[in-house]
């Protein structure tokens, strides 16, 4: 029977793994291989994909993939086979001679390990940085790089991206695979979870066939002690040849032996290191051994990895390795044998070999264990299981997740108000004493109304984005994110992308710079394409000033519905554009969707905060850098040239006269009219209101007046700068609650509503979906290598912005 066929809770035995490619590496890497046992957990609420628990651990499967899987009920299987562990040591160089030679006290040092095994976390209290931490696959997306000082040493740190293997089918894994061929670091500090060694090892048997200086950090090494278990880690370390330290990096528990044994390891006097040989089947020996013994002849090419470690990946068909090797003149010769042996060997052993390989190493991890792991009662996380039943429920899965996302809006508008009303009485005391003590001029109107009043004017809504950030945190770090990730699977497979791609999405929320950076978990290229384009649809936090201002304006009792309404409808627009651009221009693209689904944790207080606090510097150096810069921008020019009364033409005093209220005309003193007349005058004839007229005319079919050109297209510098623009051109200062009161008011001068219901509604839509900010622009063009995908999201975004802005002004008429 096949595994998709197995019923909830009904546990089978793996008999064998059908397909071929990357799929086929990506299961039996993940522990699928012959003679596993895997238990069916359940269906997601859409029937697909399917929850399994493998190794203590709980991983998805679509149906397709599950399908490709051939398993035994558990009652029919009888296990009988008897695995032996062998480890062959290797002599080592001369001690003292190395010891000798070396005189720096510099120590780098990477940090390896599967996803969700807290290297990053390890990576934070060690190095004192301040990195995100997500509680699913592939948060880290780049290197991290880090320095401290410990004992005389100093010690560069790097953060590698989470990876369960050295196989270069996923972004990541090619990341750390080059990282290690081509920097060398001094140490590998392997990071794994010390209640789940079976998974965690497979990479750490990767990492030992590449004969490098290592340290085994046993993490999260209290859930192993609450488990009842107990691991003899000194012998299995000797077994490994590599020592293991128990280390709890949450709490800074360990670190200081870690550390200690990294300088032990680098200094090559820790009694445990060694290099083994990972035992395989003799057949498979034989081929490793025929190839190891050609690339020994070819000293060139064994630098930067073992002979052993290149042998077993080019039986395995590794494409990183193959582009190592085909450089050299014999490359052809090795591929011949390679061939070969491979055919040797599926013909005796009647299978392929990478699965002999995945089975002989998670063997010989199980012997290991089986020395020096007694394990206690084991009994699934009751939390985890309980939080499960609701959360991925095919009744309560959408419903709780949409609830939580309506929480979030609602905290951030209702909540963020308390703290965003403090600030504003801070900015404006600011701007009165300016006002009092600055002498008349230029510049003084350059502090006021350009660098306060710009930079005030966004810097205001820091609360609201803190509480956004606080949400998204609580979800990754709690292990939330890849249960929406599981639910949305079948609705983005529908799209024609991954249920990964969903996780970027989310983190759009956020930032879209960062969720376009993250789209590299994504295997699938074209599935990572399409995220990229459609992920500036997701409303980010940039965004939030705009639709606080707006919706505090016009629709005060219902800005949570506001909130909640944008935001889906930037989700049905990305999840449309997806399906178009999968139909007319990327051809189909199938990934396996396998993705492991960590147990729940309650995030700490400390995280939380640091997060937070994380984000709150990267805003503020925004609001000092990028904001500052552009509010000064804008601000000179609405300010240049400057106009006195006497410059304004006859005509316009008329024009201007002929148009403004009566009551205005009635109760105003002809000098206090000749100073309105003016300033509007001023500001029409300014660079910037040049620029905003001549824009007008495509803007006008959704009410939007020049000064809303302007601010539209100072959001082009980054999308806060739209508050500070308005602010300028409208009431001249950082005043938010003048600001919110002028929108609603008519001009003195012509009578016009800045904004009217319907044309805020549209101006909300329209800034939801017109062309992102130059950073996310850049960030589109780094992960694409291709300057046609931001133009497209420039052309495209900006013209659908424009329609369905124009649709949702139209109908809002109709009932305004």
């Amino acid at each position: 029977m096949r595994l998709s066929e197995l019923n909830p809770d009904q546990t089978g035995v793996i008999t064998k793994i059908l397909g071929h490619g990357a799929f086929r590496k990506r299961v039996m890497e993940m522990g699928f291989v012959r003679g596993r046992q895997v238990t069916m957990i359940l269906n997601a609420p859409l029937q697909d994909p399917i929850k399994f628990r493998l190794m203590d651990y709980e991983v998805s499967l679509r149906k397709a993939e599950a399908s490709m899987i051939e398993v035994i009920p558990l009652d029919q299987w009888i296990i009988a086979e008897d695995r032996k562990l062998h480890i062959d040591p290797v002599e080592t160089d001369n001690v003292h001679e190395i010891l000798s030679i070396r005189k720096d006290r510099i120590i780098n040092v990477a940090l390896v390990g599967n996803p969700n095994c807290g290297k990053t976390s390890l990576f934070n209290i060690v190095s004192g940085a301040h990195e995100r931490v997500g509680n699913y696959a592939g948060v880290t997306v780049g290197a991290k790089t880090g320095t401290m000082k410990y004992k005389g040493y100093l010690f560069n740190i790097v953060d590698l991206p989470g990876t369960y293997s050295l196989s270069v089918y996923s972004p990541e894994e090619m990341y750390v695979t080059r990282y290690l061929r081509e920097e060398t670091p001094d140490v590998i500090v392997n990071v794994v979870v010390a209640s789940n060694l079976e998974r965690n090892l497979y990479l750490t048997t990767e990492l030992i066939e590449m004969n490098r200086s290592m340290v085994i950090a046993l993490n999260m090494y209290d859930e192993l002690q609450k488990s009842h278990s107990t691991l003899d880690y000194h012998t299995l370390g000797k077994m490994l040849g590599v020592p293991m330290i128990p280390t709890q990096a949450s709490t800074g528990w360990g670190i200081e032996n870690l550390l200690d044994t990294v300088i032990e390891v680098y200094e090559l006097r820790n009694p445990d290191t060694r290099h083994i040989h990972i035992p395989l089947r003799p057949e498979v020996e034989k081929a490793v051994s025929i190839l190891k013994d050609e690339f020994k002849a070819n000293p060139n090419i064994t630098q930067k990895f073992a002979p052993r470690y290149l042998a077993i990946k080019l039986l395995e068909k590794d494409p990183e390795v193959e582009s190592i090797l085909s450089e050299n003149p014999k490359f052809k010769e090795w591929c011949e044998i390679r061939d070969h042996q491979n055919s040797l060997i599926e013909e005796i052993l009647d299978d392929d070999v990478n699965s002999v390989i995945a089975s002989e190493k998670y063997g010989f991890i199980q012997g290991a264990l089986a020395e020096t792991l007694k394990e206690g009662k084991k009994e699934i996380e009751k939390s985890t299981k309980i939080i499960d039943a609701f959360v991925t429920n095919k009744l309560f899965g959408f419903p709780i997740f949409l609830l939580v996302m309506w929480l979030m809006f609602w905290a951030t508008f209702q909540l963020g108000s308390y703290p965003m009303e403090w600030i504003e009485s801070l900015v404006g005391w600011v701007s009165t004493e300016i006002g009092i003590y600055f002498p008349s001029g230029p510049f003084k109107d350059l502090v006021l109304d350009g660098i306060v009043g710009g930079v005030g004017g966004v810097i205001v809504f820091l609360p609201n984005i803190l509480i956004l950030y606080f949400f998204i945190s609580f979800m990754e770090d709690s292990g939330y994110m890849a249960r929406v990730a599981f639910i949305m699977d079948k609705i983005m497979h529908k799209m024609g992308l991954h249920g990964k791609s969903f996780i970027p999405l989310v983190m759009g929320f956020g930032c879209n710079v960062p969720a376009i950076m993250s789209t590299r978990i994504i295997e699938s290229k074209s599935s990572r394409l399409i995220t990229i384009l459609i992920n500036p649809f997701i409303s980010c936090s940039a965004r939030i000033p705009i639709y606080v201002l707006l919706a505090g304006a016009f629709f005060p009792h219902y800005g949570a519905w506001i909130f909640t309404g944008l935001y889906l409808l930037g989700v049905i627009v990305a999840v449309i554009t997806a399906k178009l651009l999968r139909k007319f221009w990327f051809k189909e693209d199938e990934t396996p969707f396998v993705m492991e689904l960590p147990p729940y944790r309650l995030p700490t207080l400390k995280a939380t905060l640091r997060n937070m606090w994380t984000k709150a510097s990267q805003y503020l150096r925004k609001m000092g850098g990028l904001i500052l810069v552009a509010s000064i921008v804008i601000w000179a020019l609405s300010y240049f040239p400057r106009y006195e009364t006497k410059d304004v033409p006859g005509d316009f005093i008329e024009n201007a006269m002929a148009e403004m209220p009566s009551d205005i005309l009635a109760n105003s003193d002809p000098e206090a009219i000749n100073e309105m007349i003016t300033k509007e005058y001023q500001q029409e004839h300014s660079i910037l209101g040049r620029i905003g007229k001549f824009v007008e005319p495509v803007m006008a079919p959704l009410d939007f007046h020049w000064k809303t050109c302007c601010a539209v297209l100072a959001g082009s510098a980054a999308k806060e700068v739209v508050v500070s623009t308005l602010g300028v051109l409208y009431v001249g200062n950082d005043d938010a609650n003048l600001l919110s009161q002028r929108l609603r008011t008519p001009s003195k001068i012509t009578g016009q509503y800045p904004f009217t219901v319907a044309s805020a509604l549209g101006f909300m839509v329209f800034v939801l979906l017109y062309f992102p900010c130059i950073a996310t622009l850049t960030a589109i063009y780094r992960e694409t290598g291709n300057w046609r995908y931001p133009l497209f999201s420039i052309i495209y975004n900006t013209s659908l912005a424009w329609l369905l802005g124009f649709l949702v002004y139209k109908v809002a008429l109709l009932f305004v």
